[in-house]
């Protein structure tokens, strides 16, 4: 297994289309470079960010190919394989494996809810069945069920390849219990990210690594260099540029992710302003307020 040291600022990158609904590879390599120019310390692939839900079996893996091509090794490149289905996570975590991601992104089983019991045979299985880290993704909005506190500890003690959490939960406090409770008891080498860019500051503050962003989509220099200085406890900057990006941050998600950040991303010329159904285009009220945004921060 690849010793790999996860931190920092790690864009879950949008999946570009055509207008027709194909895919984009050439504008998919170029925010790739985008990102690393902006400094980012490893790239989150079909994601929920990525749209991966409606990524068929090859296009799935031609995106990780894509990726890691553009890469080239200058940082690591984590696939999303999550699926509710134990066979079906297994099966993409070696799609991913085949395509040369160098880390797996797993959210927790969605609609059949399953026990603490069963999450734990869950990452176990695909641990069992693909030797990769993996990134336990906890998502309460998208999966109907929140993974308390002491089930992620257990998941990360009793499956080694477990190295981190993604915790979009929304509650620092839920976050706190993990990160103490890692602190006191370990495993010493499991990180906390933050799932929601407004909390990455804070929770990096206290404890936390850094964070799998949606923002970072749009300003990698921005939202890098605030991680950054707060990973060094330069937290009084920080806190600026937390607040410069602070409405960029909110309007992503006022409506469905990724509408806000792949329209914000078409009105940069970066890439085409197109969704994948049922995801469609953004409201013209929220259109308006985005691109607002977007020219106070000088993104456009």
């Amino acid at each position: 297994m690849k010793n790999i040291k996860f931190f920092g600022s790690i864009p879950a990158i949008v999946t570009p289309f055509k207008k027709n609904g194909d895919l984009d590879l050439p504008a998919l390599e170029k925010l790739v470079l985008f990102q690393l120019e902006g400094g980012v310390d490893a790239i989150v692939v079909v994601g929920t960010t990525g749209e991966a839900t409606t990524l068929n079996e090859e296009e799935y893996s031609l995106v990780i190919k894509t990726v890691v091509k553009t890469v080239a090794k200058k940082v690591p490149v984590i696939a999303g394989a999550g699926s509710n289905d134990t066979k079906k996570a297994v099966h993409l975590s070696r799609l991913a494996k085949k395509a040369g991601a160098d880390a797996l992104l797993h959210v927790t089983p969605y609609y059949n809810k399953p026990t603490p019991n069963g999450l734990v045979l869950h990452f176990k299985e695909i641990a069992k069945m693909v030797d990769m880290p993996i990134i336990v993704y906890n998502v309460p909005g998208r999966t109907g069920s929140n993974v308390s506190p002491e089930t992620i500890v257990r998941i990360a003690r009793e499956v080694p390849e477990v190295k981190a959490v993604k915790e979009a939960s929304g509650s620092l406090n839920q976050m706190m219990e993990i990160i103490n409770e890692i602190r006191k008891n370990g495993p010493k080498d499991f990180i906390v990210f933050s799932g929601d860019d407004a909390v990455a500051l804070p929770l990096i503050a206290l404890g936390g690594q850094g964070c799998i962003s949606v923002v970072c989509n749009e300003a990698p220099k921005l939202f890098s260099k605030m991680i950054h200085l707060a990973l060094k406890g330069n937290l009084e900057e920080a806190r600026k540029l937390h607040y410069d990006l602070l409405p960029l941050m909110n309007i992503n998600f006022v409506e469905s992710n990724p509408i806000p950040v792949k329209t914000a991303l078409a009105m940069m010329g970066k890439i085409e302003e197109s969704f994948r159904l049922p995801l469609t285009f953004i409201e013209d009220k929220n259109r308006i307020l985005l691109e607002k945004i977007l020219k106070d921060l000088k993104l456009i």
